[in-house]
């Protein structure tokens, strides 16, 4: 007997925090960013097609974009296998990072630090 997860009926396992790892790219799959997302963040973004995210730091959920205006327009939502992560195909209306980069993952690291990626 398999113990695949094979269901159709979309039941996030969330941690202890109550919360999923949603990872965010473009159409194009270019990584834009990492986030977290709680049950409301989750029926936030269904209910308005725009990424909504849980934020740790501030405590409270956080619409991407809600002061910079970059916005991200949801395409599609995938669940993993386990639906303890998320998938966020999105079109960003501008840079994914609040540092202005395109993508959070600006930069690689190496033996000697980091050194900005082109």
């Amino acid at each position: 007997m398999s113990n695949q997860d094979t269901t159709l009926e979309f039941l996030p396992r969330f941690d202890a925090a109550g919360l999923v790892t949603a990872v965010v790219t473009d159409r194009a799959g270019a990584l834009l960013m990492v986030a977290h997302m709680n049950a409301d963040a989750i029926a936030a973004t269904q209910g308005s097609g725009e990424a909504t995210f849980w934020s740790r730091s501030r405590g409270r959920l956080w619409k991407k974009g809600e002061t910079s205006g970059n916005v991200m327009r949801v395409v599609e939502m995938r669940v993993d296998c386990d639906q303890d992560a998320l998938w966020l195909i999105v079109d960003p209306a501008g840079p994914a990072c609040h540092t202005g980069a395109p993508s959070c993952f600006y930069r690689r690291v190496t033996e000697n630090g980091l050194v900005p990626v082109a």
